[in-house]
């Protein structure tokens, strides 16, 4: 979507800016990218813009591949999980109502510009208010982020919690190393090496990375 406000605007959306603004907050990408590409509009005016667009296009966004398998499986095992993201709650909205039963999987959600959220990624507040509402308030070190954005990574490792990432192409290999884990797809993910339960549909997925 960005790629193609910035072309509106007479300005290229690079691989390389993908790269350093996927997963942070609307606010922060459209008041970076207005000063980097010297635009000739105004913060607000970029992120509104957005706003419009991903009222349109959210609803058709497809899942992360190998996404509602694992997160059925996990609802199924009993394993609760919860989203936390930099979206804002009227995005995460426009994704519910798409795949109502999908999200309706999750214990609970966190989103960037929630009250008791002072930081987007890649602070790890919205990690540790994710763990905090738990009932049974698991510690950083007990809980896996599956993350497919740098600051989202940088995030979770800031909590200090174990992350999965599956990087989009877009991200250099260099620029995931600290991460616990990097899969090519979520469907290469094995339940069994963090000691969750194992899948039992028998879809083998490719070796895992690192």
């Amino acid at each position: 979507m960005l790629k193609e406000i910035c072309a509106r605007h007479g300005k290229r959306y690079t691989a390389d800016l993908e790269a350093k603004y996927t997963g942070g907050t609307d606010k922060e990408i459209c008041t970076n990218l207005v000063k980097e590409l010297h635009m000739n509009c105004s913060a607000d005016k970029l992120e509104a813009e957005l706003r419009e667009l991903s009222r349109v296009k959210l609803p058709h966004a497809p899942l992360q591949k190998g996404a509602e398998r694992l997160l059925k499986h996990l609802h199924a095992t009993g394993v609760s999980f919860a989203l936390a993201t930099n979206s804002t709650r009227r995005a995460v909205r426009l994704h519910i109502a798409a795949k109502p039963k999908i999200f309706a999987l999750f214990h609970h959600m966190v989103c960037a510009g929630d009250p008791d959220v002072d930081r987007g990624k890649p602070h790890p507040d919205i990690y540790l208010m994710a763990a905090a509402k738990f009932p049974d308030k698991p510690k950083p070190v007990k809980c896996l982020v599956f993350e497919d954005s740098l600051v989202g990574m940088e995030a979770g490792l800031a909590a200090g919690m174990q992350v999965v990432m599956t990087p989009p192409k877009h991200i250099p290999p260099q620029q995931t190393r600290k991460a616990t884990l990097v899969l090519k797809s979520l469907q290469d993910f094995r339940p069994e090496y963090f000691g969750l339960p194992p899948f039992q549909d028998n879809i083998k997925g490719k070796p895992m990375i690192k």
